[in-house]
């Protein structure tokens, strides 16, 4: 029996996603003064992951995204992003290492077998190589097709990203995202939420994602960590502040308009 096929036979066995259970910090005392170590949400970290979508929301600087790297080098794929292909050449985002990931232990109801990081640079990488790939002469069969026929330098940053979930990327494994909506229009955030709804059905696939985005914290069976100076907590849509705050100005922008000059005005 493949090795593939078999990991594949023994996830389902044991449930499929999600195949990370729990996260808990381990790090020593003397290593609480340097970064990542000095983090706020470090302090007693237990997490029990339960669902098999887990969004990281908070404020720019709270960790969201070392967070996001370790649970990456926990699940063997490279911090820099991408899939195993990456890391098995050794690149320099390949060889990248999360400080943080040694100090984490990390439970697993069975090992998943592929996955994929999905971030801004390795976008730019993969399109980059896929375009090295065409001029190279041994190279065998169109390096396009499995992104929808054309480079992706011919596409838009979201374009890109959503080629590279309709065409490339299957269900099956751990999917990692950093702020996707950094490159998608409210529209095409909403074209994200139906694959990533589409993957997570699967039932063979366990979604990490940091977002700023309301929109994408609407994912359904989802469940939101709000990650702040006290710690890590789970939280609810309403509850967020990226929710009250983008509700809020949309409803009564004037009313907003008038307390932030009011501030500026003050300072």
């Amino acid at each position: 029996m493949p090795l593939r096929y078999a990991l594949w036979v023994s996830a389902h066995k044991q449930g499929g996603a999600p195949f990370l259970t729990r996260l808990r910090f381990e790090g020593r005392s003397s290593q609480s003064s340097g970064y990542p170590f000095n983090l706020p949400f470090l302090r007693g970290l237990d997490l029990p992951f339960e669902t098999a979508i887990t969004l990281l929301v908070g404020e720019n600087g709270s960790g969201k995204s070392t967070l996001l790297e370790a649970i990456a080098e926990k699940c063997r794929l490279p911090i820099g992003g991408g899939g195993r292909s990456e890391l098995a050449d050794s690149t320099d985002l390949g060889a990248a290492r999360s400080a943080l990931a040694s100090s984490l232990r990390a439970a697993f109801r069975a090992r998943p077998w592929g996955g994929y990081f999905v971030r801004a640079q390795n976008l730019v990488r993969l399109a980059d190589l896929l375009e090295q790939r065409e001029r190279d002469p041994d190279f065998l069969g169109d390096p396009y097709r499995a992104y929808g026929g054309r480079s992706l330098h011919t596409r838009s940053h979201g374009e890109a990203l959503l080629a590279l979930f309709e065409h490339r990327l299957q269900a099956g494994g751990v999917l990692l995202m950093d702020e996707p909506e950094a490159a998608l229009s409210p529209q095409r955030q909403l074209t994200l939420l139906v694959l990533l709804d589409d993957f997570a059905s699967s039932g063979d696939t366990q979604v990490f994602m940091a977002t700023h985005s309301p929109i994408l914290m609407t994912l359904p069976g989802a469940t939101l960590l709000a990650i702040d100076e006290e710690g890590v907590r789970k939280t609810t849509l309403e509850e967020t502040s990226h929710y009250q705050i983008t509700r809020g100005i949309l409803e009564a922008p004037q009313r907003y308009w008038k307390h932030l000059r009011r501030g500026t005005e003050e300072d």
